[in-house]
């Protein structure tokens, strides 16, 4: 079980000028599992990150002072801690500006504490998930057993050359396996790598989505070998995977 799976283990800090939202959010967390600690400004954050190691950062955009982007350039200066931004303020503009400094995810006041726990366990499963080890050390084209993995094209082929008509959805799923050989991959982890665009319901969506891409490209998807179930943990792609950026012949 990974540590975003054990709320006890994770630190939150809530930076907001509000004193009811800060009470509200230490209570609500707390409850859920999660060592919460409050903030009303930029001062008090950084004492607070000076003392204790923070997992996550929810912060509020309109600070007095030091407003939240701001606050969040400094902390992408000095740490890759994540953040979830409190708004008012709606406009796609100003989402994309908070993304562009390190933003990790936005929710918009006034919100149901529920959504925000939502985002907050999803944002610590992107963050704390092993990153690609196949995106740093190879090139955008990605091979494993008899398959040719093209990453810009968004282009599955087999030896012979035969091209495998893969859904959207597909394709992302096989290259977040493909990135990741041999790591065991929960399916709330799979889903967050994988856009999270799969519409079925509950832990099914992982499911399905798994099985259709085995029929796909497993010699025998009843035995599959590429994509192994790890019993209570999710799925681990086991094939060798190397590199190849020559273009196809």
């Amino acid at each position: 079980m990974n540590s975003y799976d054990k709320p006890s283990s994770t630190h939150l800090l809530i930076v907001d000028d509000d004193q009811e939202i800060r009470v509200l959010l230490n209570r609500f967390l707390s409850k859920q599992g999660f060592r919460v600690s409050t903030a009303a400004d930029s001062e008090e954050m950084q004492a607070i990150l000076g003392k204790w190691k923070i997992d996550l950062v929810v912060l509020d955009r309109m600070l007095p002072g030091k407003d939240g982007l701001s606050i969040c350039v400094e902390l992408r200066d000095a740490s890759k801690v994540p953040v979830v931004m409190l708004t008012v303020l709606g406009e796609e503009n100003e989402r994309i500006e908070g993304f562009n400094v390190g933003v990790d995810d936005y929710i918009a006041k006034p919100f149901n504490p529920h959504e925000l726990l939502a985002r907050v366990k999803a944002v610590l499963r992107r963050t704390n998930m092993a990153p690609p080890s196949a995106t740093d050390s190879f090139g955008h084209v990605l091979e494993f057993g008899p398959w040719r993995l093209d990453i810009a094209l968004r282009q599955l082929t087999s030896q012979s050359g035969t091209l495998v008509d893969l859904s959207a959805t597909e394709f992302d799923l096989l290259t977040t396996f493909v990135e990741r050989p041999g790591i065991v991959l929960s399916r709330d982890q799979l889903l967050d790598l994988a856009g999270g665009q799969v519409e079925l319901p509950f832990d099914r969506k992982i499911d399905m989505q798994v099985s259709r891409l085995r029929r796909k490209i497993e010699d025998d998807p009843k035995n599959p070998t590429l994509i192994q179930t790890v019993r209570g943990g999710g799925y681990r792609f086991a094939a060798e995977v190397s590199s190849n950026e020559k273009p196809a012949a």
